[in-house]
């Protein structure tokens, strides 16, 4: 008998977007960045962790240069030129994230900071007895 096998298809990428979204992700433990459209669909992404980084080192600033690097070359293959970009977290990725998709030659025309500020939160812990 015959073996079937299974033929994966890739997505297929819509060429020439004039216009994207970024969105950086940047914890205490690895940045996140995803590459989006304007209407959300993921063009690419990448992370300190899938770039090669292991441990301590995901965490740094360099960490989350090479991950924007990566990610805007493959914009620039998809036609991207300008991106709004989107922060989100406390980690050291922030600064060196925007740093780098200014100096791929990508025009940021947006930078918001959308990390989630609890408006008083749940309740706090009962004081400790002594």
């Amino acid at each position: 008998m015959a073996k079937l096998t299974k033929k994966s298809k890739k997505k297929t990428i819509e060429k020439n977007i004039n216009h994207a979204r970024a969105y950086v992700t940047a914890t205490f433990n690895n940045t996140l960045v995803t590459l989006t459209d304007q209407n959300g669909s993921t063009i690419a992404w990448g992370s300190a962790g899938a770039s090669g980084f292991k441990g301590a080192r995901k965490s740094t600033p360099f960490a989350a240069t090479t991950v924007v690097e990566k990610i805007a070359t493959t914009a620039k293959e998809n036609g991207v030129s300008s991106i709004e970009i989107y922060l989100k977290g406390p980690g050291p990725g922030r600064d060196s994230s925007i740093r780098a998709f200014k100096a791929a030659g990508l025009n940021i025309t947006l930078i918001a900071d959308v990390t989630p500020i609890p408006h008083n939160g749940p309740r706090a812990k009962k004081r400790r007895r002594t």
